[in-house]
């Protein structure tokens, strides 16, 4: 078969190559009609952008990196899916990388994407220093931070206010008469669970308690597995409490299940606040009350700022986008 060149559907559709280069990289900046002409053509033609190419000639692909550290959670799935759906419509191809909390892993996929020559890259970092992000500049990397960043205003970064969504939920466990609040979380070194703790205690002294009424259980990652052990940890305490908040749904949906298993009854026995509202907490036996946070709307934002550093690096203005999460009442409490 004949190859078919980027100046024939130029040729054949009546724009410059540039134009058509526009509509196959950067379809925004082009009018609709123009794009719909040009598309028309490439398909009559049965054209194909050469993208190795292009990587040659620029030095770079096009391709983006998400860099995110729990794929397997619904969450992180949504904040994928919508800087997907932002980067395919732009012509950019995604490559999905998943660091399970593991930063030598973070590494180790940052070295094989400069080494792609992907410079583009949304990442959820596990941890953030003044060093890590000089590191990712000397690679050459463009990156949006999934990460309140409010101590970083250089970077471009998309957020949630955890400490409000912390704030809300024990505000609701404690206008319901809870005395003593547990909250569960992942590894406490990372800015959001401690965000989250952060603006739990605030909503805890407010009321006229002390430190000592809000507990913290401590486990390795944020998955149900670790909820299971931590429900276990909870039911055998001399004082286990009445009301848990987990810094996400699936540590919520393991104490969950531990309560169910020890006879409990919720919220009766054990009320359980989650985070994130993941799709799966309205289908369980007692759907869950959660701090809702809007991960497809969450990973849009990043993509829309990484394109917009792309189009004009020069004038570029680093950006920080926090998102209000909102507390959504079900029957776990």
């Amino acid at each position: 078969m004949k190859t078919v060149s980027i100046k024939t559907v130029a040729t054949e559709a009546g724009v410059s190559i540039a134009t058509v280069s526009n509509v196959i990289n950067r379809p925004a900046v082009v009018s609709a009609a123009t794009r719909d002409r040009v598309r028309a053509v490439i398909d009559a033609l049965g054209y194909v952008p050469n993208s190795a190419a292009r990587h040659l000639i620029t030095g770079r692909s096009t391709a983006v990196g998400l860099v995110l550290f729990g794929v397997r959670n619904p969450y992180f799935a949504n904040i994928a899916r919508g800087a997907e759906d932002v980067l395919r419509q732009a012509g950019h191809l995604s490559v999905l990388c998943s660091t399970d909390l593991d930063t030598a892993r973070e590494e180790e996929y940052l070295d094989q994407l400069a080494h792609q020559r992907i410079r583009n890259v949304i990442i959820a970092p596990v941890q953030v220093s003044q060093g890590w992000l000089e590191r990712l500049r000397e690679r050459g990397f463009n990156f949006v931070l999934i990460h309140n960043a409010d101590e970083h205003p250089e970077v471009c970064s998309v957020a949630v206010d955890d400490a409000l969504g912390g704030e809300q939920a024990a505000t609701h466990l404690l206008a319901r008469g809870h005395q003593n609040i547990v909250f569960v979380t992942g590894p406490m070194n990372m800015r959001a669970p401690r965000d989250r703790y952060e603006g739990c205690l605030r909503a805890v002294l407010r009321s006229g308690r002390t430190q000592e009424a809000l507990r913290v259980i401590e486990v390795d990652d944020f998955t149900i597995e670790q909820g299971r052990r931590a429900g276990e940890r909870l039911l055998v305490a001399t004082q286990p409490g009445t009301a848990v908040f987990c810094a996400n749904d699936l540590l919520a949906l393991g104490i969950m299940q531990a309560a169910f298993r020890a006879g409990k009854r919720i919220p009766e026995d054990l009320a359980i606040v989650g985070y994130d509202d993941i799709e799966s907490v309205t289908t369980t036996g007692v759907p869950l009350t959660t701090v809702r946070v809007e991960g497809h709307e969450l990973g849009r934002a990043a993509a829309q700022m990484l394109l917009d550093e792309e189009r004009d690096p020069d004038g570029h203005a680093h950006r920080r986008k926090l998102f209000s999460p909102r507390l959504i009442e079900r029957l776990s409490t």
